[in-house]
């Protein structure tokens, strides 16, 4: 007989899988299981749209921020509504997930201060085109993650000075279409309040001004992104200067609304381009220099490269020799330093010339000229050398005290003769008149004073005059020249000096 094998049932043979039909149900409650906006995450707010973690409300005609909102939800948009005040409880919990948020177009014209609190990993913030007109003290300060901040098209007139404070990542701000009348200088000043913001756009506010000079002095990739169309500004010579490089560098700022900028000039005058301010009056602008240095020889000067692309790849300098610097050269007087300056030491003559900088940036490349002048003097000599021009100075000087010394200080030899009055000189020639001289001769060694001595009328001369010194009366001429008469021949005078020469 043949043997009987036992069958086992359905439902205890363990290698059988029951298959059961799956209907359209059955679908939608598996997809409910695996949405984020099932029952174990919540649903999505009445007249939004939700798409796995994006959440949008625009155009939803609501008043107030709908609520509750998702844990997960990474964007939110609530663009064009009628949310006119961001409270402080507007998220009452905490979303962690949330990294961008847009509120434009809501007539908002308050937002509180701890408005963002539960917000903290935020990266993108839309705010344009509202009724703003303050932005507050500490304001966004919450935001520690920010990376772009839209402003623009608002009312506001204000920024405190502490509005961006903690904003470290900040790259894009956007203050263009406002009322704001002064320039917040403090927010381009590298390293201090926004390290890495590259793009801040203030056109067509009310600027009257702006601080040129110091503009310039800012990196060129910062300079790049700094909009300053459609503002009135007053027209200035360090303004053109400053917007004439820009566009000689092609920055985009400058050379994509050249004819945006514009200024006033002094008097009711219509608005010209700041760009043809040259040699136009009444300012005369003179066009600058791109990149000029000056040195002496002995001095030690730094080139930048002031390359207008943030992320450079590499960069290498190329010497008016033609010669590629690639680290120290020679003897260490060419330097090639860790942020792409070139420096140079101990400058000579032939290291004048133009130097070349070759940029290799994330988009396109970029080459910077630099000029050096070697002026062909030191400026600082040894300190045992005196410049010429300080010593002819200095001998002029001592010079002219001499003379001075030599008129004024050199002692009277008759200086008792002061304000004795002398009697008047007689006609003819005697020993005590000279030709040109009006110092009195010396009497025979006698020592005595001149005004004390008195003449005696025992020895009378010719016409009864008195001859002193025992002179022999003059003979008596004839002819034409009976008038002239012998000159004293004990006593000779000097014609052009004040001290009588005794023979």
């Amino acid at each position: 007989s043949t043997p009987r094998v036992p069958v086992m049932p359905p439902s205890c043979d363990p290698c059988v899988a029951t298959r059961v039909p799956m209907g359209p149900l059955s679908l939608l409650l598996a997809l409910s299981l695996l949405s984020p906006w099932g029952s174990a995450g919540g649903s999505c707010p009445p007249r939004c749209v939700c798409a796995s973690n994006l959440l949008s409300c625009s155009q939803a005609n609501l008043s107030v921020v709908p609520a509750p909102l998702p844990r997960f939800t990474a964007v939110l948009d609530l663009s064009h509504n009628n949310v006119t005040r961001l409270r402080a409880d507007w998220a009452p919990a905490r979303l962690p997930h949330l990294h961008a948020l847009l509120l434009s177009h809501n007539g908002l014209a308050f937002v509180s201060t701890e408005a963002f609190t539960h917000v903290p990993h935020l990266r993108h913030l839309d705010l344009s085109s509202n009724r703003l007109r303050t932005l507050d003290e500490n304001l966004f300060s919450d935001l520690g993650e920010l990376e772009v901040l839209l402003l623009y098209n608002n009312e506001i007139t204000t920024v405190d000075r502490t509005a961006f404070e903690n904003l470290g990542r900040l790259r894009k701000l956007y203050l263009g279409q406002n009322r704001i009348a002064r320039f917040p200088l403090e927010l381009l000043r590298e390293g201090t309040r926004l390290p890495q913001l590259a793009l801040l756009d203030l056109s067509a506010n009310r600027l009257r001004a702006v601080p040129a000079g110091e503009l310039q002095a800012l990196p060129a990739w910062l300079r790049d992104r700094l909009y300053l169309h459609n503002n009135p500004l007053a027209c200035d010579c360090l303004l053109f200067q400053l917007l004439d490089r820009g566009r000689r560098r092609h920055l985009s700022a400058v050379e994509d609304f050249q004819d945006e900028l514009r200024c006033f000039l002094s008097g009711p005058t219509a608005l010209v381009k700041i760009l043809d301010l040259a040699g136009k009056q009444p300012l005369n602008c003179s066009k600058a220099q791109e990149a000029v240095l000056e040195a002496h020889l002995g001095d030690s000067v730094t080139l930048g490269c002031d390359s207008r692309w943030q992320g450079v790849r590499s960069r290498h300098w190329v010497t008016p020799g033609g010669e590629r610097v690639l680290g120290d050269g020679g003897n260490g007087s060419v330097v090639l330093l860790a942020n792409g300056s070139l420096q140079l030491r101990a400058l000579r003559p032939e290291d004048a010339g133009t130097y070349s900088c070759w940029v290799a940036g994330p988009l396109l490349n970029e080459t910077l000229y630099v000029e050096l002048l070697v002026h062909n003097f030191t400026l600082h000599g040894p300190h045992d050398t005196l410049n010429t021009a300080y010593t002819t100075l200095v001998g002029c000087i001592l010079s002219v005290v001499l003379v001075l010394i030599y008129l004024y200080l050199t002692p009277c030899r008759c200086c008792c003769c002061r304000g004795t009055e002398k009697p008047p000189a007689p006609r003819d020639d005697s020993i005590n008149s000279s030709v040109l001289s009006t110092t009195p001769n010396h009497a025979g060694g006698t020592g005595e004073p001149c005004g004390s001595h008195v003449a005696s009328t025992a020895g009378t001369g010719q016409n009864g005059r008195f001859k002193g010194g025992g002179t022999p009366p003059l003979p008596t001429r004839q002819g034409p020249k009976a008038q002239r008469k012998v000159s004293d021949p004990d006593s000779v005078s000097s014609v052009f000096s004040d001290t009588p020469i005794v023979v």
